[in-house]
């Protein structure tokens, strides 16, 4: 008799102390900024918490997109669009310096494989 294999399920739940209001604006050519608005539970504003700016953008590389966010430094949309460029500059940075780290490691990898151990030397 072949035992039943038991379900797994997962366990959903939404932190309601934590809950924010999600925004996007764009120019419709590559700036993109996400305001997150605090709200308490029945979608009111929540005062006692910081909106928050985050900066996105996609850099194209040969393996095709890579998503770039960066959170801006600002108190309003105003503030958020000022800070942006120097904000994605900075992210792309790290990007790429993570990407030039990951290509330098998969190389050192290969060269290590591709040794070939001689008896007697």
């Amino acid at each position: 008799m072949k035992k039943k294999k038991q379900e797994q399920s997962i366990a959903f739940f939404v932190d309601s102390s934590n809950l924010y209001r999600d925004e996007a604006f764009t120019d419709l050519k590559s700036a993109s900024i996400r305001r997150l608005t605090p709200v308490k539970p029945d979608g009111s504003v929540d005062e006692s918490r910081k909106v928050l700016f985050f900066g996105n953008a996609e850099l194209i590389s040969p393996q095709g997109p890579v998503p770039v966010q960066a959170e801006l430094q600002a108190d309003s949309l105003e503030g958020a669009i000022e800070v942006l460029p120097a904000a994605m500059e900075k992210a792309a940075e790290e990007v790429r310096d993570n990407y030039n780290k990951m290509i330098q490691q998969q190389q050192l990898q290969q060269e290590q494989q591709s040794k070939v151990i001689k008896s007697g030397e």
